[in-house]
């Protein structure tokens, strides 16, 4: 089945099973459009439960963000500390939200040990803290993780050093409870353990629309349509179709990612001796993990995110190699691009459209353990398990981003400002490093 080009890493090493269209009308309990993390996690926990579930998704499994990212496993949020959090929602809401993402790790690893994921490695997660300042913002998120029970710590300047070889850090958090995973395969998990539940699930089948009718909802596409009680919007931030309900709610964030080629044992050793991924909290990120065959994985924004795959492949190799004190520039052998769903409040959201018609988006960044909860969470709705309004991710109004075409620009903007804040806060170590923006 066919993937954009240039294909990602995982699409590219992973055996892929096709699905056929959806030709003609079925009827279901639910219809979710959508096949990504939150579609098929939410279509697997409907399956089991004893749901009839109808998936349509417009291109292949995995074709989107789903299988666009690094595959890091990580159970908190990139720009939202508990504190934040609580002050936001109040403490019951707040306290709620916590306790759903902190097991997303759990819940990640479970289905991958479940169903057989080989592709699954939890070897923990590390954000190192790249100026004082972090430092101690980290120190008090790791406290609060910890009063919700999870695996997370602090570790010292040096300590760091010899996790990661590098001598720019003044610390870092440490949790336990992350790790990695291949996002194609764990996507095709997904899928298949859907499907042996009982769901129905259609690749090539794009919601061109969403009608009401006598019993309940229709979702339309080219060559058939569902009709359901209930549907669910598990489309991230495309905005074509049906998709566009939920787009309009988020801003797309454009990330660039590499693979390079295999990397020497003995110099993997030096940088990662523990295989733990990492992503530090500088504003321009700086992240790298490793594949099963020793391949390094990175990414970065383009301030100008326009035929960028070529110029950010070159700079994000070049400041692997530099930030790693790599021996020379590895040969990167994938170069793809994904796009992130950024809500305007950093928190995930979700969104309802009409009776019985909800859709979650707003991962921020922590696609793979976010939106496998958000599956469950929508699961849990449309089975009434749980009110809308008593959900674990807030219930917020399906309302377009306010002067969107300008909040598009915001990412490139605000990765200008953070180079120059990186660059400051860094000067002050005895290391500068480069910027990877292009």
């Amino acid at each position: 089945m066919p993937h954009p080009n240039p294909p990602t890493f995982w699409h590219a090493t992973t055996e892929i099973t096709d699905y056929p269209k959806l030709e003609g009308d079925l009827t279901a309990d639910v219809a979710i459009v959508g096949g990504g993390f939150t579609g098929l996690s939410a279509a697997l926990r409907l399956s089991e439960r004893g749901a009839s579930v109808v998936l349509v998704e417009g291109q292949a499994i995995a074709f989107g963000a789903s299988g666009r990212n690094a595959g890091f496993v990580v159970p908190n949020f990139s720009k939202a500390d508990p504190a934040y959090v609580i002050a936001k929602l109040g403490e019951e809401k707040g306290h709620r939200l916590l306790r759903l993402v902190a097991q997303g790790g759990d819940r990640v690893f479970e289905i991958a040990r479940q169903y057989g994921l080989e592709d699954a490695q939890r070897t923990g997660w590390l954000q190192p803290a790249h100026s004082a300042e972090m430092a101690e913002a980290l120190k008090k998120r790791v406290e609060a993780w910890q009063l919700f029970g999870r695996p997370v710590e602090w570790i010292d300047a040096r300590e760091i050093r010899e996790r990661t070889g590098m001598p720019i850090y003044h610390g870092a958090l440490s949790d336990r409870s992350g790790g990695t995973i291949n996002p194609v395969a764990y996507a095709r998990t997904l899928a298949r353990a859907a499907v042996a539940a009982g769901a129905q699930v259609f690749e090539q089948s794009p919601a061109t629309g969403v009608e009401k009718d006598a019993g309940g909802w229709r979702v339309v596409t080219p060559a058939g349509s569902i009709s359901a009680g209930h549907i669910l919007l598990c489309t991230n931030a495309f905005e074509t179709g049906a998709a566009a309900r939920l787009g309009k709610t988020v801003i797309p964030l454009q990330v660039y990612q590499i693979a390079t080629e295999p990397l020497d044992a003995a110099l993997i050793e030096r940088f990662s001796p523990r295989r733990e991924p990492v992503s530090d909290t500088r504003a321009n990120i700086f992240t790298y993990r490793l594949t099963r065959d020793n391949r390094l994985i990175s990414g970065g924004m383009a301030i100008l995110p326009v035929s960028a795959e070529q110029r950010m492949a070159r700079t994000i190799a070049e400041r692997l190699a530099f930030e790693l004190d790599l021996p020379s520039v590895p040969r990167t052998d994938y170069v793809w691009r994904g796009t992130a769903a950024v809500t305007t409040d950093f928190l995930p959201h979700i969104c309802e459209f009409g009776p019985n018609f909800i859709g979650a988006t707003g991962c921020n960044g922590r696609g793979v353990a976010m939106t496998t909860m958000f599956g469950d969470v929508l699961a849990d709705a449309v089975l009434g398990a749980v009110p809308l309004d008593q959900l674990a991710v807030p219930l917020m109004p399906a309302d377009a981003v306010p002067f969107r075409p300008i909040a598009r620009a915001a990412p490139s903007f605000f990765l200008i400002r953070g180079l120059m804040s990186d660059r400051r806060a860094i000067t002050r170590t005895a290391h500068k490093p480069s910027s990877t923006a292009a």
